[in-house]
């Protein structure tokens, strides 16, 4: 994502929080979480209350005249040995880095006063909720009764997931999670108006040596989820922040995240994205959010022979409520688009590191429609075709086994290339956006020209239609995670890729007066997804046309001619028995 922030004063949020406000924030008086503290006190003069591990004590005199590490260290040597000690390398390290410590504790309780706020420090083991409870009540005596959260506490303890011992584990998860706990059990629910979580992209995308950090913090974005929930009224919000521009990051691993496309957050920008999170009403709330890049899983190791994977699935309706938006003669069917983003998620799971991006000759068999007669268990196969350290081609088929019957029944086929690093958005061949018919979207979904409900209802404007092509304004609906169910997006936006195609139905029924079905798309790639809520527009071009079909290419663009997606050669059928049938697009019960 892209960064945009304000320079200390040029802040103006509309917030609840006021002076008396007062955050308990864990692990906050030390590293990045002690310089969002820091920002917020400049920006909202509050209380904070400031939880760590470390213990604040006074410097020693040895140390006194030492003002950085190395002579820190030195003087720690100096000391042990006129104490008729030996100046052994871990007690020398344990003597600097409680001087360290406490130092960077005090200048952070200086900064917070000096930026407008007030903050007192107290020690506490976040995973021992005696320790918690107690420290806190203490605190709020001092400082005032709590009124939000700003979990940052967090251990790592990186390694391959089969040298990871129960100790690592337990570890990196007790911090996160029963550390929530202990805040959450210490403090009186109802009268918490804010609470944070410090998740991580690492759980919303996964990495490579933080099985257990991964686990952590999905655990707290599913949490934060589940306290909303049970107190809408709070406003509740699971940061998963990639990688800081600051702490452990060395140049080899800037390196390492330059070349594989991951922006670092400067401290600045991560101070002020949370100030501005804070300012959001309740009512506005996103409960999970990601702030920055995602983590690029590692290269898969290829292999030379080529393998066939087959996995199996058992699909239902109740479970993916956005199937209600994509209903014919009263039974939901699964988008085209919808099936593809199925095998394509899949196949990208397969190949860690690399990215379905193109397919060639991709049929509709028989479309997987949801009713008692049918039956919920699928079987994906999918076949390596080539291997190559750039491309991976595969087929894949979608088949289920009807009961007594002797052969499989096929619903989709497919060839898929993924490659490790995708192209940028090309420009299109040409278009053009002037409105010259501006029909609005809307009409063609109440006259149910298209069948479509909320989750696919995209086109906002048909800018043009001729015999040879038609361009459309649309819009993203935002469709939530949940709603998506059993098809989450990940490879491509399907939704997106579905209001593309609804440009063919409105063209059938505008030049021949019924609806349609698509059947097959002959290729085509995609470069990036529109963003949810966000405008985009689609240039149709009919290559052949008659009463019982068309072949057209589809192009998804933005207003600039960058294309999204392509799908060229797709086909569709038509007929007028579909007309009444498409009236019928609503099930017996809402779903979800």
């Amino acid at each position: 994502m892209l960064f945009a922030f304000c320079t200390q004063g040029e802040e103006n949020f509309m917030s609840d929080i006021t002076p008396t406000s007062v955050f308990v924030v864990s692990g906050g008086a030390k590293g990045i979480t002690a310089r969002c503290v820091e920002h917020l006190a400049a920006v909202y003069g509050c209380r904070f209350i400031l939880m760590g591990r470390s213990a604040l004590t006074p410097e020693p005199a040895w140390a006194a005249d030492a003002t950085d590490e190395a002579a820190l260290k030195k003087a720690a040597m100096a000391h042990l040995q006129a104490s008729g000690q030996k100046p052994t390398p871990p007690e020398v390290n344990r003597l600097s880095r409680a001087v360290l410590s406490s130092r960077e504790i005090q200048q952070t309780l200086v900064t917070v006063q000096a930026n407008g706020g007030a903050a007192a420090y107290i020690s506490a083991d976040i995973t021992d909720a005696d320790a918690v409870r107690e420290a806190l009540d203490g605190a709020q005596a001092q400082v005032g009764a709590i009124t939000g959260i700003i979990h940052g506490a967090g251990n790592l303890a990186d390694k391959l997931i089969e040298n990871k011992t129960q100790k690592d584990f337990e570890s990196v998860y007790a911090a996160k999670v029963d550390g929530l706990e202990n805040l959450l059990q210490a403090i009186p629910n109802q009268q918490i108006a804010h609470l944070v979580l410090f998740s991580s992209v690492a759980g919303f995308f996964g990495n490579v040596g933080q099985a257990d950090y991964a686990i952590a913090n999905e655990v707290l974005n599913k949490a934060a989820h589940l306290f909303k929930r049970a107190h809408p009224a709070c406003h509740v919000v699971s940061i998963n922040w990639g990688p800081w521009d600051a702490g452990m990051v060395t140049p080899q691993l800037k390196a390492y995240f330059a070349e594989n496309g991951i922006q670092l957050i400067p401290v600045n920008v991560g101070a002020h994205l949370l100030a501005e999170e804070l300012a959001r009403v309740p009512a506005d709330d996103a409960v999970q959010i990601v702030v920055g890049s995602g983590i690029a899983p590692s290269q898969t190791p290829l292999g030379g022979d080529l393998k066939t994977y087959t996995i199996h699935r058992q699909l239902t309706l109740e479970e993916s409520p956005f199937l209600q938006d994509h209903v014919v003669d009263g039974k939901a069917v699964l988008p085209m688009a919808s099936a593809f983003s199925w095998i394509c998620n899949t196949a990208a799971g397969l190949f860690p590191g690399y990215y379905a991006f193109s397919f060639e000759d991709y049929r509709v068999l028989k479309g997987v429609v949801f009713e008692e007669s049918t039956t919920d268990q699928y079987t994906l196969t999918i076949t390596e075709l080539s291997k190559a350290e750039d491309a991976i081609e595969v087929s894949a088929k979608v088949s289920s086994q009807p009961a007594g019957a002797k052969l499989p029944r096929f619903y989709y086929s497919a060839r898929i290339k993924l490659v490790r690093k995708k192209p940028p958005m090309p420009p299109i061949d040409s278009f053009d956006l002037t409105p010259v018919d501006d029909l609005p979207g809307h009409q063609f979904y109440d006259d149910y020209t298209l069948f479509h409900g909320f989750a696919f209802k995209g086109v906002e404007r048909v800018l043009s239609i001729t015999e040879e092509r038609v361009t459309m304004q649309c819009r993203l609906p935002v469709v939530p995670t949940a709603y998506q169910g059993q098809y989450p997006v990940e490879s491509f936006n399907y939704f997106m890729t579905d209001i593309g195609l609804q440009a063919m139905g409105i063209y059938a029924k505008w030049r021949y007066g019924a609806g349609s079905l698509p059947l097959r798309a002959g290729s085509g790639e995609h470069y990036a997804d529109v963003g949810w809520g966000d405008e985009f527009f689609v240039t149709l071009d009919i290559h052949s046309a008659a009463p019982t079909g068309l072949v057209t290419t589809i192009q998804i663009h933005d207003k600039d001619g960058r294309m999204y997606q392509t799908v060229r050669h797709s086909e569709i059928t038509i007929s007028k028995n579909l007309n009444d049938l498409f009236r019928r697009n609503k099930l017996p019960k809402v779903l979800g």
